[in-house]
This record gives C-alpha cells, structure tokens and sequence, in this order.
C-alpha cells in the first residue's frame, strides 16, 4: 500500500470555495476577518452551509485560517486575495472560507496537525482543500501568487477527473492518521508520574540548545507549555542539567531580541536561533503564560531578575493589551500602520540622533552597539551587547549614573515610539483572557500588588459576566454581541483561571465547578477528547491525548484542573473520571514526550506523593 505522504505528494505534484456571489465578511466583528472584507474573493464563514454548497455544486472547499498579527497572512492577501485573477478563479471552482484561528483553535489545531504530518512543517497562513464530505485533501502555508494560481489551476482539473479517487485518498489519509486508545481507568500506577517525567527530560534535553536556550536550530519561539512542566520537574528532583538548561533559556529570552527592552512584554518568536530578531507580533497567550513562567521561576531559583521580568511583562499587559472594560485585546500587530514589519519598533540612525543627545547616544552605542548601519531595513532593533557593568567600564562612567541616564534614555524613546502607530487586533477572547486572569491571581497572591488584584477582579467579571450565562461559555463579545463558538480550551483555560481566582477570593468556587462540568459533558466521551462541540472536519475528530501547542494541551489542563477541584471540593466522582482520562495514550507520551508535556506534567502531579 501506497504511503499516505506518497498519496498526497501524486495529488501535489500531478497538480503542483466560493459558489456564493458575494464576500461575507464586511463588518465582521473579528478584525482579521473584517480586513478580508473587501477581497474581491467571495469569502464565506466557516459552518455547515459550506459544506452543504459545497455536496450540491460537488466543489472542493478552500479554508484559508490566519490571524490578524500575522505578516505572512498580510503578504498573501495582498498578493493573492486581492488578485481579480485568482479570486475569479477561486470564485468560480472552489468554496472560499476565511477563518480566524483564534476563533476557531479546534479547527486550526486538526488543520495544523493535517498539514505538518503530509508535509514536514506547518504555520500561517494555513491553506487547505477539503472534500465537500469534509475530509481534508491537500494543505500548504505561504505560496507566492503564480504557484498558488498554478496549485487552483491543477487541482481543479484533477478534482473534475478524478474527483472519487481524490475523495478516497483523503478518507484513507483521516483513518491512516486517526490514533485510538482505551483507558485502564482510574488507577495509576505509583510511579507513573516519576517514569514520564524522566522520559520528558530525557526527551526535550535531547531536543534542546544547551548553548543558546531553547529549542530549535533555524527559529526559537518561547515554547512556554514545555519549560513550564520541565520546571515543575526540575523543583521536584533538582537535576542540574535541566536546571541549568531552564536557567540559560529564561536568561536569553529576557535579555535578548525576543523581549522588548522598552515597553516590555514578549514577541512571539525569533527568525534566528540565537534570539536576535523577532517576527514583531506580541500574543496575549504569550505574555500571560510567560509572565506566569517567570514568576514561578524567580520563586524556584531564587532570582530576582526573573521577578522583574514577571512584573514588567504583567504590566506591560496592563498598559497596551486592557481594554476599557478590564478585559484583555488579543495582540498586537508585527505591521505597523504603513505595512512595515516591525516598523513601530525599529529606530534608523537618524532617528536615534534627534531623539538622544550626544551622551546619550555614546551611552545607547555602548549598550547596544547601534554605531553601525542598521541590521533591518526598517532600522535598528535594540537588543543588549553588554550589561550596564560593563558599558560604564567601557564609557569609564560611574555605574549608578550610568544607570540614571540609562533611565531617562528608555523614557526619551519610549515617549517617541509611543508616538507611532501600532493596530490592535482588539478581539477579547475568553480562552486567552482565562490565561492573563491565572497569571494576575496568582502575581497578587504572591506579590501582594493591588494593580494585579484588581486586573484580576476586571477579567472575572468579564469571563463570568459576559462570556458565561450559567450553562455555556462563548468565545467573545464585542458591541456586535457574542460571537465565535466556545472550545475546550475555552472551558480548561476558565476553569484553571477561575481556581486560581477562587484561592485568591475565596469566592466562585461554585462557578469554577460548573465550568469545569460543562467542559467535560460538551469534549469528552469514552473515545475520547474532540476540541470543539461540532465536528465538520472528519479527520482525527476524537483523541485520547492533545498535544501542546503554543497553548497547553486543553485536555490536560481541564484533567489537572478537575483533580485540583475534586480534592478542594471532595469530589470522588470527578477525580475518578479525571484519573481514567488520565490513564491512556503512553505509547504516544513515550515517543513524543515533549510534545505532551502538560499531559505528563499532569501526570507527574496526579501521582504525586
């Protein structure tokens, strides 16, 4: 038999939804969505009506998933989308459907998973073509506008004679790719907890770069769901190899081009393995889980450095993510608002020279080392060469004077960068507000900081107030009304975030239990966990494991959530059903340990003693 790659590379290389008369998008409260709402591709939302036009005209449906921070996503509309050759064409031979992933994360996580598993690699803009049965054919991410015309062109022609055979291929990919398992119940075995988390240490040090932090050897994102269980590792066994590895990353991800040394708060990830340069969108997600990291860190090694971070990054959510409600925007753009990656961080020495005065800008060449031309178009992207020791060495200054002109320097660039414009995508969804609202209780708690309580306090009332009505959590809300359809992260995250906030408060404990609940009865049967309540996709639609991706497995938070609770609560029947969901899938846990690194965090927690 044929290899399910081999399959789909004869598709791809044989070759190399539309139907309605207008664009649906206009006005969509989700600003990513709204911006394709004047392509002149005739984009429709995701749903069953799709797929039933799509039976009836017996046309491939094309999903195109991004999000609104994303450069590559700008990039291909604005060489594809708003091509009148390839939208016409796309018109006339496929469904078109526009997705924002941070409204849909159940369907961008099986897409996801789809095209790196049939192609090696994966991101956004993420592209597929599905079957109008609903199973997906053929996926890729960025092309250029004549090898993306050239794919339509090939695979419309292929689809028109040979539409069973493709149909079947794609049936047999789902059922090649749909893993299954049975739970052994609620039971564990003692050392359970102890055997997996060697094997995740024993697994990501294998993956990891002892020299610079991190994984990866071309790129390095933050990958806060594996460092966050990998530290509970280390605070429980205490080896040195993993801690200095954690030790090392934490420090090249505060003090280098990742983090942004002014504002503060994280970017998303760096295009270079020694975190130099960032693609320049800052995440909600990120900086929540990593302002959590941080200050858990700063606890487990004793370093204040860390602490600092953790504050600076919480309150650097406080200022450029809070809406007027309290509750949190989902991120900020990389474009600034003339298409420049970047460009509303980026200072070309002119620039410098005007904001600075002569001193400062020695003490700015000494910290930096600007006095060269620019390492980006756009201009220079300030990241430390040498700490401020070691620039008053060089200036031969006094250190605490050094560091009172460094002070005025950061405010003289700030108040000048403040000036630029920077697009928001302003979308508050509940599943990532969730993560800020455990980061914030959990800072109060340990910091006593009344700013934290009361951040706290805005986004509680934002997720029970307007996204929960007792029985059902919705994605988001805007002046338009609710909007977007509540996934099982939505429910883990709330549930993980309302505790914290129960601890905090000491209120909505009864809350934080019925979420939990609804979050089970809505994704979980005996075959296990599917991410959202309709499934469309035939493709993997119900798993025993959920990997992490840049969001911890929601499948392991809401399990580690609900053992929490059932002891706080004594609840037997919840911990009993949380144990057995628990107790599954440790043939894929022990070939991909970091990969499941909140499954088996949870793991090590459930067993532990």
């Amino acid at each position: 038999m044929c290899s399910l790659r081999f399959l789909l590379l004869l598709i791809i290389t044989s070759l190399p939804v539309t139907g309605w008369s207008a664009n649906a998008l206009q006005a969509h409260p989700s600003p990513y969505l709204a911006m394709h709402g004047n392509d002149p591709v005739h984009w429709q939302e995701w749903g069953d009506a799709v797929f039933e036009q799509a039976r009836k005209q017996n046309k491939l449906v094309f999903v195109s998933i991004g999000y609104f921070a994303c450069h590559w996503c700008h990039v291909m509309q604005r060489e594809s989308y708003q091509n009148q050759k390839i939208a016409k064409f796309l018109n006339q031979h496929f469904i078109s459907v526009k997705v924002d992933r941070e409204l849909r994360p159940a369907l961008d996580a099986k897409l996801i998973e789809f095209v790196e598993r049939t192609r090696g690699h994966s991101g956004w803009p993420l592209n597929v073509f599905i079957t109008p049965q609903g199973y997906p054919l053929v996926g890729i991410i960025y092309l250029p506008p004549n090898d993306f015309m050239e794919l339509l062109v090939n695979l419309n022609e292929r689809w028109n004679k040979d539409a069973g055979e493709l149909q079947q291929i794609a049936e047999q990919a789902a059922l090649v790719m749909t893993r299954g398992s049975v739970s052994d119940g609620p039971d564990l075995a003692d050392d359970l907890g102890s055997v997996y988390a060697s094997v995740l240490q024993q697994d990501a040090l294998a993956r990891a770069d002892m020299i610079l932090g991190g994984f990866g050897e071309e790129t390095k994102f933050p990958m806060s769901p594996q460092l966050s269980a990998m530290l509970n590792v280390y605070d429980q066994y205490r080896d040195e190899t993993l801690g200095s590895f954690l030790r090392r990353t934490l420090d090249q991800m505060m003090s280098q081009g990742l983090y942004d040394h002014l504002a503060g708060g994280f970017y998303r990830y760096t295009v270079d393995p020694a975190w130099q340069i960032p693609h320049f969108e800052k995440m909600l997600y990120d900086n929540a889980m990593l302002a959590d990291l941080y200050r858990r860190a700063a606890r487990i090694f004793d370093h204040a450095g860390y602490d600092r971070i953790a504050r600076q990054t919480l309150d650097f959510m406080l200022n450029s993510f809070r809406g007027p409600d309290g509750a949190l925007v989902s991120s900020l753009s990389a474009v600034d608002d003339q298409g420049v990656e970047g460009g509303s961080y980026l200072w070309q020495n002119a620039q410098l020279d005007t904001v600075l005065n002569k001193q400062e800008r020695a003490i700015a060449n000494a910290l930096w080392k600007l006095d060269h031309a620019p390492n980006l178009d756009a201009g220079h992207h300030l990241v430390f060469k040498q700490n401020l020791t070691e620039a008053a060495a060089e200036l031969k200054m006094d250190r605490k004077q050094l560091e009172k002109s460094f002070r005025i320097i950061k405010q003289k660039l700030l108040t000048d960068r403040n000036k630029r414009s920077l697009p928001r995508d302003t979308k508050q969804l509940g599943a990532w507000n969730a993560l800020a609202l455990k980061a914030f209780a959990n800072a109060a708690a340990q910091y006593g900081d009344k700013r934290y309580r009361q951040a706290a306090d805005a986004i509680r009332d934002y997720l029970i107030g307007k996204l929960w009505n007792g029985k059902r959590l919705v994605r988001a809300v805007s002046k338009h009304g609710a909007f977007g359809e509540a996934a099982l992260e939505d429910y883990a995250y709330a549930g993980e975030a309302m505790l914290a906030w129960s601890r905090l408060s000491g209120k909505d404990l009864d809350v934080t239990g019925a979420i939990i609940e609804q979050g089970w009865k809505r994704f979980y049967s005996a075959r296990g966990w599917q991410q959202s309540e309709k499934v469309l996709v035939q493709y993997g639609a119900r798993e025993p494991v959920i990997a992490d991706t840049a969001l911890p497995s929601a499948s392991a938070v809401l399990v580690r959530t609900s053992l929490e609770y059932a002891r706080m609560t004594n609840n037997q029947e919840l911990a009993k059903r949380a144990l057995s969901a628990l107790n599954v899938g440790f043939e894929t846990l022990s070939s991909a340990a970091t990969w499941y690194a909140s499954q088996i965090d949870t793991l090590q927690r459930a067993t532990r003693k």
